[in-house]
């Protein structure tokens, strides 16, 4: 019988920890045994082998006997949000033509935990130590796109999700006090966009704009990111801003009209 945590009745705890099992695979750890596998998710060996058996008998695991990894089945889990949200799809023109326009590269997120997640993306040329794909996440109190959707949560939602994030220097300019990020996301929230100058990594400029709902909630965002180098704090006001805002607001606009369309849970 599965059992369920203190975090309510409706909590399958075994469900959780198969899922943990997945996420413990990364570009990082591609391959692991059962040893690194408990070690990564923190379940003992008898409990992780479990896991890892149930997941090799479904498909989404393969394993050699000694060595387990992730099968391209895992994907499915994935294509289910993708084909039941409208977003990614409804995004993606808009981000090629804004591609098209500025010359630089283009992405949509979500706000997932503590993170965004891309989930469209449009690429010029890879400016970042590490690649971005559809399902990359980041830290959002570092990333422009993460704090235009931080910037739109309840005060009380906003400190909720602070109190469970370190803030971390990732660049050389993060905001690593909670009182610094407090008040950038008021400026954001009251300009309607984020400047993010090296913060997630160095020599990474972005600029990004909300994403509203026909109810006019922020449900994600999009940005344009360029390299220090080519791009100045001005150029990036002056010239991406304006098409950055002009692209969201005709996402927006076709979102609310999708019958498909329907707002992300934060």
């Amino acid at each position: 019988m599965e059992s369920e945590s203190d975090t309510g009745t409706g909590y399958v705890q075994s469900l959780a920890r198969g899922l943990l099992v997945i996420r413990a695979f990364n570009e990082a750890n591609p391959e692991m045994t059962l040893s690194e596998v408990a070690r990564a998710t923190d379940l003992s060996r008898a409990a992780a082998r479990r896991f890892l058996h149930t997941l090799v008998h479904l498909g989404y695991v393969w394993t050699d006997g000694r060595v387990f990894a992730l099968t391209p089945r895992v994907l499915e889990l994935g294509f289910s949000y993708l084909s039941s949200v409208s977003l990614p799809e409804i995004a993606q023109p808009h981000l090629e033509q804004l591609v098209s326009e500025v010359h630089e590269s283009a992405s949509v997120s979500v706000l997932d935990g503590t993170d965004v997640v891309y989930v469209a993306r449009v690429p010029t040329s890879r400016i970042m130590a590490v690649s971005i794909n559809i399902g990359t996440r980041f830290p959002a109190y570092a990333t422009s796109m993460g704090r235009v959707v931080l910037a739109d949560l309840p005060e009380e939602k906003l400190h909720a999700h602070l109190d469970q994030v370190d803030l971390a220097p990732l660049g050389p300019h993060t905001i690593t006090t909670r009182a610094d990020l407090v008040e950038e996301l008021a400026r954001i929230r009251e300009q309607g966009w984020a400047l993010v100058d090296q913060e997630l990594e160095a020599g990474l400029r972005s600029i990004a704009a909300p994403i509203r709902d026909r109810y006019g909630r922020v449900v994600a965002a999009a940005n344009i990111s360029s390299h220090a180098s080519r791009t100045t704090l001005e150029a990036a006001r002056d010239d991406l801003l304006p098409p950055l805002l002009e692209t969201t607001r005709r996402i927006a606009a076709d979102l609310a009209v999708s019958p498909q369309s329907r707002a992300v849970v934060r």
